[in-house]
């Protein structure tokens, strides 16, 4: 079937089924996702084990060394990450690219079945896997109004209650998170004398109290036509439940008469909030966070705008009503939203360049709007098959749909000035759109597959950056394949309409009236024109002096060709990874001194307000001095026992970068603060993901690793000085730990007083902190049952030498009696790389600092360094994070550039029927490339652009894109061999002359459609800044 022919035959049916892609366009449009990135499947499985009121060291004992011991064998298992922390263990299972997620998942969780009896009282493991999708898509700030002197914390409920349960029923919301708030509990407070009285340890209450709170299922009865479900209800579902619990019941035989002691003789119970763990200050007030974060696939702009919704119904009642407000200080949709139109805005404008472009050089209106259709046809069409294949609309697929606005008029620009220079040389019209479009049909269709190929191995690419190239893969290569189908068919079908005029002659003898048609006409530009003849003579002579020789052509290929590879070489700019983006959102972590208490940091958190509250638009305006940082619309601050977190969004949101430094010197002015403050990436994941290095070091040994890291830090300094924008954290700390108050039990003192390890403990920890015992459902809620004495949470470190413990004889002894009391250290946080104790270095580079840059420095200046010097016996040191995400990352790139020459070779070596006629194409490679590389130092005079992954990509879409001229000229040279019997040089030369004007046209309509992309500094298109000048 001759697919042109019928085109041209049934115009009626091409411009249905153009309807009809468009419509399927947009109604698929419709049931596309859309979102910030795309959707990233990382081979990591987490494994997180929660264990109240344990100590790092007890976590990493029991729970963290036994679960490595069982998964340290598992299938696939490329990296072993684990930590032990105050009442929780984690370990991070890294899988090798291409693992079966799915089988791991179970197998992680048939391991855990092996590991010994956990501790009683510590939680089931969560496994959960890494993906971006977890990432919010909106922060909330809860606060009071003026006159509400209720502590912001003790809102935990209401949140949990109110806002949590209405967030969290908008569809496309997978879950509500609360950060700062506190839940209520149920504690009983013992009274020491009456225990002593009565002879009752903390244990026994606390046994007693388990023992109680119980309902068991007892069957069922059968009376009658009814069946009667039978159970004992012994659940503490109220405090007057608990009160009458009964610890002691003893009788008079001689009397007969019965004595009881029950909870509510020797306690108090009441309801009372918990202590904060975390407390957040937003622009210098007391606040609560919240945030909302979205189900897989569902669509963000939607599922936002029903957030909006439901928050503005809260705000209607429940919220002001007690004493609160309400308000989103964290929108990902803004993000999205400025892409959205940025691309819109391309379409429209870079569509406008590209046709002025064709106007200037055809000066036919009818061939300029025959072109331009291919612009909306290709581009809504695609949608078609993103819907098919699950993409989802982001930031990357919108930068491959602002790529295809350039290129998807190549193919109908080759068509119709074929068509149009036929028309010229005076074939009519249905003869010039079918000779046209057929004669140039092979060169279109090998431009195009080689194209789409290249994206071949991009699309089998499982690593992370392989999974964000997919978006722009997919989203270019249907373009480029509709833009293909427009230009056989609805360019020759089109241009056999309305290309050119027709004019009514004479009637004749039969009465009918004679058609003439007329070449297009084309207005004459003098000076344009003039030098456009110039440009022309200028190449064919050129051409001309060039394929005289076949030793002259041969040396200026190898002149040339050897220049462009020089070129690239020397101005090629170092690796990095993946681009940070322009998020509007400055994000720091802090790491207090070991031992900082939670008003302690507090303290810090409000001398950095103090510092950047002249940059605060609520304080000063929102408008900035020239030369100064711009105004921060949004500062919060969030601080725990052991760090904390600062943000803050400025007015200008593409300016939010200049608003590091003016953040950083404030937070790290107090003396032994180690952290970082940068730009939140659009790509990292999670709270600190982003561009950095980890340098690990590990051993058997946490003393001897620690006085390697110490070294490690001050090499670190001297290879990346902090004075230049470096940044460095070490995790967990460059100390032992924090200090500690620990009890030595005396075994002959506990035993003289009939009082077991286990129970001083608990004595301990009920005296101190409050003993959680259970937990109790009141008015289908959860609470803690907990017990606690009349002093507890002491305040110094000599109040737990007088904690009282109570013996079963009744007595009541200090606690300085039963055990040594010493003040030491003891670790906050305990981590391990591979099953051995590691401290990590992670160092986050200047932004002017390629990551390739900074991590040949760490190589030499610190690890070599270390290595030169001797390390300990079993110590290692090594680079990671980021850094082993670059290496793997380069490789497999590099690999697919390779591939992807040699697929275009091939390809076109199957059409040409020759393997020598692909040669010469691939010559336009190494000078496109060097072209590119141009563009990137270019852009490097003003901005920094390293060669960061996505960067690398357009060089990987080059290949496929600037052999098309090449192709365009090798075809139409074997036209003129073969069909017109043309000599070699007359070929070459005649072929140059035509296929000129084509040429050019995709070219600068290429160039233009993607300048606005390329040129704009809007959020949108920061991600992708290095693929467009390349």
């Amino acid at each position: 079937m001759n697919l042109i022919r019928l085109a041209i035959d049934r115009p009626i049916a091409v411009v249905a089924a153009i309807l009809m892609v468009v419509m399927f366009g947009l109604v698929a449009l419709q049931t596309i996702p859309i979102q910030l990135t795309p959707d990233v499947r990382k081979p990591v499985l987490t494994v997180e084990t929660f264990w109240p009121g344990a100590a790092p060291a007890e976590v990493e004992r029991e729970i963290i060394t036994q679960q490595e011991e069982v998964f340290k064998g598992l299938e696939g298992l490329s990296r072993m990450i684990g930590s032990a922390d105050d009442g929780v263990g984690e370990i991070e299972l890294e899988f090798a690219v291409g693992t079966d997620m799915d089988k791991s998942l179970v197998l992680v969780a048939n391991r855990l079945d092996r590991v010994p009896d956990k501790p009683s009282d510590a939680a089931e493991p969560i496994i959960s896997s890494a993906g971006s999708e977890d990432q919010p898509i909106a922060w909330f700030i809860l606060s009071r109004k003026p006159g509400n002197e209720r502590p912001i914390h003790t809102y935990g409920d209401f949140v949990e209650d109110v806002i949590q349960e209405r967030l969290e029923r908008v569809p496309g919301v997978a879950r509500v998170n609360m950060f700062g708030g506190t839940t209520r509990e149920l504690r009983i407070t013992v009274d020491p004398e009456r225990m002593a009285r009565y002879g009752l340890t903390v244990s026994e209450i606390a046994d007693a109290l388990r023992r109680s709170n119980a309902s068991t299922s007892a069957g069922d009865i059968e009376e009658g036509k009814r069946r009667y479900v039978v159970r004992t209800d012994g659940e503490l579902n109220t405090p007057e439940r608990v009160a009458s619990v009964v610890l002691r019941s003893d009788s008079d035989p001689l009397s007969g008469r019965i004595g009881r002691v029950t909870m509510g003789d020797i306690a108090t119970i009441a309801y009372r909030h918990k202590e904060p763990i975390a407390r957040i200050r937003q622009l210098g007030e007391p606040a609560l966070a919240v945030n909302a974060v979205r189900d897989a696939g569902a669509n963000v702009i939607e599922t936002m705008a029903s957030v909006k919704e439901a928050v503005a119904e809260l705000n209607a009642a429940a919220i002001p009503q007690a004493g609160l407000v309400f308000q989103q200080v964290y929108d990902e949709t803004d993000y999205i939203n400025s892409a959205i139109d940025l691309v819109q805005q391309n379409i429209f404008v870079g569509g406008a360049l590209a046709a002025l472009i064709l106007m200037l050089f055809l000066r036919s209106f009818s061939a300029t709007l025959i072109v331009s259709i291919a612009i909306p046809v290709s581009v809504v069409g695609s949608f078609v098959a993103m819907a098919l294949l699950g993409r989802s609309i982001n930031v990357i697929s919108l930068a491959g749909l602002a790529f295809a606005v350039g290129m998807v008029v190549d193919a109908a620009i080759v068509v119709l000035e074929n068509i149009y220079r036929l028309r010229q040389s005076g074939y009519g019209r249905l003869q010039a759109a079918y000779h046209g479009a057929r004669q140039v049909w092979g060169a279109v269709f090998v431009s195009a597959a080689t194209t789409v190929l290249v994206f071949v191995p991009i699309l089998v690419m499982e690593l992370e950056a392989g999974q964000l190239f997919r978006d722009i893969a997919v989203a270019i290569s249907v373009s480029v394949v509709l833009s293909l189908i427009v230009a056989s068919t609805v360019i020759p079908s089109l241009a056999s309409r309305i290309l050119g005029r027709r004019r009514r002659g004479e009637r004749g003898a039969s009465g009918a009236q004679a058609v003439t048609e007329e070449a297009p006409y084309r207005l004459r530009l003098p000076i344009i024109d003039d030098a456009a003849a110039l440009l022309v003579r200028i190449i064919l002579g050129f051409t001309g002096w060039v394929v005289r020789r076949r030793l002259r052509a041969a040396a200026v290929a190898v002149v040339v060709c050897g220049g462009a590879l020089f070129v690239s070489w020397l101005l090629l700019p170092r690796l990095d990874y993946l681009p940070t983006g322009n998020r509007n959102l400055v994000f720091g972590v802090l790491l207090p001194p070991p031992g900082y208490n939670l008003e302690t940091t507090m303290g810090i958190a409000r001398s950095v307000e103090d510092a950047v509250r002249p940059l605060w638009a609520s304080e000063t305006g929102p408008d900035a001095a020239p030369g100064e940082p711009p105004k921060i619309q949004r500062f919060f601050f969030v601080t725990f026992r052991d760090q904390a977190f600062v943000g803050a969004i400025a007015v200008e949101p593409d300016r939010a970068g200049e608003l590091i430094d003016p953040i950083r010197r404030p937070v790290f002015f107090e003396p032994g603060t180690f952290g970082f403050v940068s730009q939140a990436s659009l790509f990292g994941r999670g709270i600190g993901g982003g561009r950095k290095i980890d340098v690990d070091i590990s051993g058997p040994d946490l003393e001897t690793v620690l006085g390697i890291a110490l070294q490690a830090t001050g090499l670190v300094a001297q290879a990346l000085p902090f004075d230049q924008g470096n940044q460095f954290r070490p995790k967990p700390g460059l100390e032992l730990g924090a200090p500690e108050v620990r009890l030595l039990p005396d075994p002959i003192k506990l035993g003289d007083n009939g009082i077991s390890v286990r129970e001083f403990g608990a004595t301990i920890a009920a005296y101190n902190d409050g003993l959680k015992v259970d937990e109790v459902t009141i008015d289908a809620k959860r609470f803690d049952l907990v017990l606690a004495g009349p002093d507890a949470n002491v305040d110094r470190t000599q109040g737990i030498e007088n904690l009282p413990v109570v013996t079963r004889a009744g007595a009541t002894i200090p606690a300085s009696s039963l055990a040594d009391i010493v003040v030491t250290a003891g670790p906050t946080k305990i981590r391990h790389v591979e099953r051995e104790r590691t401290i990590s270095l992670e160092i986050r580079p200047a932004a002017d600092i390629p990551l390739e840059v900074a991590m040949e420095r760490l190589e030499t200046g610190v690890i070599q360094a270390l290595e030169g010097r001797g390390l300990p016996p079993g110590v290692k040191i090594r680079l990671s994070g980021t850094a082993d995400d670059l290496e793997a990352t380069w490789d497999a790139m590099a690999m697919n550039l390779v591939v992807a020459i040699a697929i275009v070779y091939l390809i076109m070596a199957v059409l040409f029927e020759s393997f020598v006629y692909p040669f010469v194409i691939m010559l336009s490679v190494p000078l496109a490339a060097a072209g590119g590389v141009l563009g990137l130092a270019a852009v490097n005079t003003y901005a920094f652009q390293p060669l960061d992954m996505l960067t690398l990509l357009g060089f990987v879409i080059l290949v496929g894109i600037v052999v098309n001229n090449a192709i365009l000229l090798v075809h139409q040279t074997l036209f003129h061999m073969r069909e017109e019997q043309m000599a070699v040089a007359d070929a070459i030369t005649t072929a140059t002359r035509n296929r000129i004007r084509p040429i050019f046209m995709s070219t600068l309509t290429s160039v233009f459609g993607m300048c606005r992309w390329c040129c704009s500094p809007a959020q949108g298109r920061s991600s992708t800044a290095g693929s467009g000048p390349s």
